[in-house]
């Protein structure tokens, strides 16, 4: 039997065992298995370390994914320049950590252009900088509550070689929604509940929070004119990515979508 699995803490609400069974279904691999652990950030590296020759691979949720950098071997590119891993696959002996939140954000927006707006600071805002440099846009806002407490964010945006400007509007709703009116993409990356108040946003919007949707904030953007993409989207791009580097197979994306489709409204229902 090959094992892998989702850690985080809270972790019960992961759509990730849905995804990633739909995947070894679909593809056929009958002694695979993908469950769900609730682990801290003191806990990771004893439960990798505890890990046995079975287990394939880990996505991560947070808040797991600076952490897990310390407990790989090898780091790629991408998740080195965001600070941040999603993905450790396991083989040989070795922990490689990888990040497909980057991938999961390029596949959900799709081709975009114009000026971006990304709201947060945290790890999934670092992805969003590097899924907006792989769109090839340049011009990015980030709004954060105090600039002050950006230095993740900067430190990254050095890394990925890109110069987003970092304002502390998001501590100003008025402020805020002036800069959401001016952006042609934005990308929510705040948690549960911490947009609701924002208004103002046009173009294209991903909303990364997915439970419960339509969030108020997208709500209000697809009032508004707006595409609004659901967070559902980079989730189950980032599991189509995390799919392939730990069997080796490409992840199949429709079997995996009807899935989640299917979870979401029994979840619904």
């Amino acid at each position: 039997m090959r094992r892998a699995a989702v850690l985080g803490s809270p972790v019960a609400h992961s759509l990730s065992p849905v995804l990633h069974t739909a995947a070894y279904a679909a593809l056929g691999l009958d002694d695979w298995a993908y469950g769900r652990h609730e682990c801290a950030e003191d806990g990771l590296a004893s439960f990798v370390d505890g890990l046995g020759p079975e287990w394939a691979g880990l996505s991560l949720t947070m808040p797991l994914k600076r952490v897990a950098l310390g407990v790989a071997d090898t780091v790629s590119e991408l998740a080195a320049a965001t600070g941040a891993a999603n993905t450790l696959v396991l083989r040989d002996g070795r922990r490689f950590a990888d990040n497909t939140d980057v991938a999961g954000i390029v596949a959900a927006l799709g081709p975009v252009t114009g000026r971006a707006v990304v709201l947060g600071a945290g790890g999934t805002a670092q992805a969003a900088l590097a899924a907006l440099r792989e769109l090839g846009i340049g011009d990015v806002t980030v709004l954060v509550r105090s600039a002050a407490r950006a230095g993740d964010l900067r430190a990254a945006a050095q890394r990925l070689g890109v110069d987003p400007l970092v304002d502390d509007a998001l501590a100003d709703p008025a402020r805020t929604s002036a800069v959401l009116e001016r952006a042609d993409v934005v990308v929510s990356t705040l948690p549960k509940g911490a947009a609701d108040d924002l208004s103002g946003a046009a173009g294209v919007v991903l909303d990364v929070v997915y439970a419960p949707w339509p969030t108020a904030f997208a709500a209000t953007a697809q009032a508004a004119g707006a595409r609004v993409v659901s967070g559902l989207e980079m989730l189950l791009h980032q599991a189509v990515a995390q799919v392939e580097l730990m069997t080796g197979h490409p992840g199949p994306v429709d079997a995996m979508r009807a899935a989640l489709d299917d979870a979401v409204a029994a979840r619904a229902s």
